[in-house]
């Protein structure tokens, strides 16, 4: 345990004592109040019938935001180590492959969930300025594991693209491309009789239903399960290619 907290508080630090790491939740927080203020602008006086909050974790500014912070969080992961010579290094300490990809992986979720903080800022303003009742922390709760599942899976995937590849240009193209794929597969499944039923193979990409349901605070155990299942999977073909470097 103590080799494995060694290792997060070493990717912790990569994240939080860079310049890079604030620029990423510089930007990440631009957007947002940017959204947030296009979003209020052209609704203007008409009165809604959902809340702003929902309308934004329902629009098509989220989804782009996590599909590019993906790539941008997790493409220095494993390319950098290896470019830079130091993965040989770390790989031959007491240090295991699980606990490496683990701490690597974790490490970007913490960073990603910090990145989103602002948010807790956005909300308090708009209901301030909106007048709307205040949100109970069903629905907050139920935002935040919104958040923090969709962001996992993409995470996930952009370990297992940083650990194909020594080049940080290719890894965040590959997560990028990935993250586009799932984006594509969930428009297709909001198509009519495309993925209704959890027996229909589209069912469960059907991301903006299931983050429309987050926002409610509705929480789908199916739903969580089919997140949880594909981020471990992920990092199951990552730690295989991690542990594929014994095989050459």
């Amino acid at each position: 345990m103590s080799i494995f907290m060694a290792l997060l508080r070493r990717e912790l630090s990569a994240f939080f004592l860079s310049l890079t790491g604030y620029v990423i939740i510089a930007a990440v927080t631009l957007v947002i109040g940017s959204s947030f203020v296009m979003l209020i602008a052209n609704l203007g006086t008409d009165p809604v019938s959902l809340p702003v909050t929902e309308l934004f974790f329902n629009s098509m500014m989220y989804w782009l935001i996590v599909i590019l912070m993906a790539p941008v969080i997790t493409m220095r992961l494993f390319a950098q180590e290896k470019a830079s010579g130091t993965f040989e290094t770390l790989m031959t300490t007491q240090a295991g492959d699980l606990s490496v990809v683990a701490a690597k992986f974790i490490g970007a979720v913490v960073f990603y969930l910090v990145a989103w903080l602002p948010t807790l800022a956005a909300l308090m303003i708009v209901q301030r300025f909106t007048h709307q009742p205040p949100l109970d922390a069903g629905t907050l709760g139920g935002m935040y594991l919104g958040i923090f599942l969709s962001g996992s899976l993409f995470l996930a995937i952009g370990c297992l693209a940083s650990s194909l590849t020594r080049s940080q240009m290719v890894a965040a193209m590959v997560s990028l491309a990935v993250g586009v794929l799932l984006f594509i597969l969930a428009y297709m499944a909001q198509m009519p009789s495309a993925g209704q039923s959890p027996a229909q193979p589209l069912y469960y990409f059907n991301l903006f239903k299931q983050m429309e349901d987050f926002t409610r605070g509705v929480v789908d155990t199916q739903v969580v399960i089919f997140y949880l299942s594909a981020t471990f999977f992920f990092l199951f073909l990552t730690l295989r290619v991690v542990e594929s470097r014994r095989w050459k």
